[in-house]
């Protein structure tokens, strides 16, 4: 590992360099630059791809398959309070999930296979992707024929993770992280004088027997050993304390690991609203909008990982959380896996996407050793 502890300085500074200018989604032109920049002065070829993307490759001396790893490249729109000392630059913005690192380990994957004693035997692909956290930039590049025009065969993502140790590798086989959509539900009610609601049609009332009936979708229509979820986390509804409200609107989330499910809830929705709008003699309009497919891992290279990998990996539950790394899964076989990043001890105990979000940087140089054993035990480098 003498030669992975060579490279500790640069990918520590990379994380560093990336931290200080997170950007939104397709809009990452700093950290394209930088990025660019850095695979320049190593001598690697790339390629620009959904709009502030980028695709890099080293073409192996004896090629029998193509192995792609992926990072993301977006940071979120949350006012950094972490102890990390060079905090972003950018007011309003931070990478509070920890795509500077993932960034980071990518990048010392490049100085990796760039280094005169490495021999690279199969193609290697890394994918810098942008808009990870919204609206899905791996769609964009899989629709811009990513996966076919670099002959992509399996592919590898790594994110860090506050609910995994640090030191541990956490990932299951199977569906690991859920299909995701968002619906908003309109009512168009009839407003009065609250001294006479006869008058009218209370849009709160309706809308909280809205969120009463759709609570039993889950308990009551799904398959219970099926994960399910419906979550309303927003109402809006009223104009003063004295008037029936005339319309509401209420913002929600499904999610589950079986598509058939996802749509099962979708369904289901949309039908319970039909009878509700029937008995209360209203207008009720619904709008469903998919987001991710499921997280589903490949059986085969979940073996070889976990085996390859036994010491550190840690089986977890799956997780109800979303990641666009599935739509590079539904074409090619695929294993997304968490690198720990939990430590109470300095600190480290804040979720993702939490304006206090940090983690120790040796959890770059952990993410980097899986990156290379996977590469080792595939027999796609020698060193």
């Amino acid at each position: 590992m003498k030669l992975l502890e060579g490279l500790k300085s640069e990918v520590f500074n990379d994380r560093k360099a990336l931290h200080l200018i997170p950007e939104p989604g397709f809009e990452e032109h700093k950290t394209a630059t930088y990025i660019m920049s850095q695979l320049d002065a190593l001598g690697i070829s790339y390629e620009r791809t959904g709009q502030t993307g980028i695709v890099a490759w080293i073409h192996g001396v004896a090629p029998t398959k193509t192995l792609a790893f992926r990072t993301d490249m977006d940071g979120l729109s949350v006012n950094e309070e972490s102890d990390y000392p060079e905090h972003s630059v950018h007011p309003s913005f931070m990478h509070a999930c920890g795509h500077d690192g993932h960034m980071a380990m990518m990048l010392g994957l490049a100085r990796l296979l760039a280094r005169p004693e490495v021999k690279v035997i199969d193609n290697i692909v890394m994918i810098f992707q942008p808009a990870e956290e919204g609206p899905g930039g791996a769609q964009v590049l899989v629709e811009e024929g990513l996966i076919e025009r670099h002959k992509i065969d399996e592919i590898y993502g790594i994110h860090v993770f506050p609910a995994v140790m640090e030191g541990k590798v956490g990932l299951c086989p199977g569906p690991m992280m859920a299909m995701t959509g968002e619906f908003d539900i309109d009512i168009q009610a009839k407003s009065a004088h609250g001294a006479m609601p006869h008058t009218g049609t209370d849009g709160i009332v309706i809308a909280s027997d809205v969120v009463t009936k759709l609570q039993s979708i889950v308990s009551r229509n799904i398959n219970p050993i099926k994960p399910a979820v419906l979550t309303i986390g927003r109402m809006e509804a009223g104009e003063r304390r004295n008037v029936i409200a005339g319309k509401a609107r209420l913002e929600g989330t499904i999610r589950a690991f079986d598509k058939e499910v996802f749509y099962q809830l979708k369904s289901r929705i949309a039908e319970m609203l039909v009878g509700i709008e029937a008995s209360y003699g209203v207008k009720i309009e619904v709008v469903f909008r998919d987001m991710y497919p499921p997280v589903v891992n490949d059986q085969r290279l979940f073996n070889e990982f976990i085996t390859h990998h036994i010491d550190e990996c840690v089986v977890i539950e799956p997780q109800m959380i979303s990641e666009d790394f599935s739509y590079y899964q539904e074409r090619i076989p695929g294993l997304f896996y968490f690198i720990g990043t939990y430590n109470e001890e300095k600190g480290y105990v804040y979720p993702l996407h939490n304006s206090r979000f940090n983690f120790d940087d040796s959890i770059l140089m952990h993410g980097l050793r899986t990156y290379y054993n996977i590469l080792i035990y595939k027999d796609s480098i020698q060193i």
